[in-house]
């Protein structure tokens, strides 16, 4: 990586702290010098042990559980810090932003609050942002600073490649995602069916019928998270019953609240690709189906592609 004289550091606060080390790993780095801890009344505190006057500064940190709300306060309160301490330039890494569910107005009288936490984090006085797979692609237009989007597709998309599997169709679980998924079975060179459903009330999905061939089929559901798991799993076992026959399963996201554990356990899905955007849980990485795969190399090439003030999009140009 060519520092031109300038210098570059990356900081963790405490939602990915592994992911960041990982970071830094790729890029030849030593992870940042700082300890962000909670006082006994509940607020956050941030020690930032090193200078960072004039430094091009990356500070990694997702919303997601089990602490959303204290893993937005501090990242919002370490860029705080890195501002008040001259950071020559603070980019926000978030593999994963929580509230991006929350992107309009879906009845009267309703916040958007992905919105809001955009609104936060330029107040903070980040001068960049850096994520993955946004759940709703024009929250980059929330924010009045430049946004790097990166893709977990081609991650998964690569995995699946090596696994050489016969008679694949690739399943979008419903008619949102299917322009992900419609790029994810181009990658892999197979078509596409869609699970078409209605979702009664919030996290409670009911399957409806499937649009496409699957009898006989090896298939692939592909999601940009998963959350309590309902929707995936009962696709999964509506493909079981029109004559799937392996179900693979794999998302960017693993958000995993509530019941999506015992969900998981007890599904139709054979294997279940994750990446590791948010921390998973104990319970959830002792899954016998479940595989984590890393993003930290892609994180790392675009920190670099930004720092040398190289092109990020390009990454994923075929």
């Amino acid at each position: 990586m060519h520092t031109r004289g300038r210098k570059i550091k990356v900081f963790s606060c405490n939602a990915n702290f592994e992911l960041a080390k990982a970071i830094c790993g790729e890029l030849g780095l030593p992870l940042g010098d700082s300890v962000v801890k909670t006082f006994s009344d509940g607020e956050i505190s941030v020690n930032i042990n090193e200078t960072v006057r004039g430094v091009d500064v990356y500070v990694v940190q997702s919303f997601a559980l089990p602490k959303v709300n204290d893993y937005l306060m501090e990242l919002l309160i370490t860029i705080d810090a890195l501002k008040r301490a001259s950071a020559g330039r603070i980019t926000a890494v978030i593999p994963y932003y929580g509230y991006a569910r929350q992107d309009r107005k879906a009845k009267a009288r309703d916040p958007i609050s992905a919105k809001l936490v955009a609104n936060l984090i330029v107040a903070a006085g980040a001068d960049r942002v850096l994520t993955m797979d946004l759940h709703a692609a024009q929250i980059q237009g929330y924010f009045d600073i430049p946004v790097d989007h990166l893709q977990g597709g081609p991650i998964i998309a690569e995995y699946f490649k090596e696994k050489n599997i016969e008679d694949l169709v690739v399943v979008s679980p419903d008619l949102g995602s299917v322009t992900r998924t419609r790029d994810f079975s181009y990658k892999l060179g197979a078509p596409i069916a869609i699970v078409d459903k209605r979702r009664p009330e919030p996290n409670v999905s009911e399957i409806m019928n499937i649009i496409g061939e699957v009898k006989g089929k090896n298939v692939i559901l592909i999601d940009d998270m998963i959350d309590t798991a309902g929707t995936i799993v009962n696709a999964a076992k509506a493909l079981k019953e029109m004559g799937a026959k392996d179900i693979y399963a794999c998302c960017t996201h693993g958000v995993f609240s509530g019941p999506a554990v015992q969900r998981i356990k007890g599904s139709e899905i054979k294997e279940l690709v994750v990446l590791d955007t948010i921390n998973l849980s104990p319970e959830m990485k002792s899954l016998e189906n479940i595989t984590l795969l890393s993003v930290a190399p892609v994180f790392a090439e675009a920190i670099r592609r930004i720092f040398n003030n190289d092109s990020v999009s390009t990454m994923f140009e075929e």
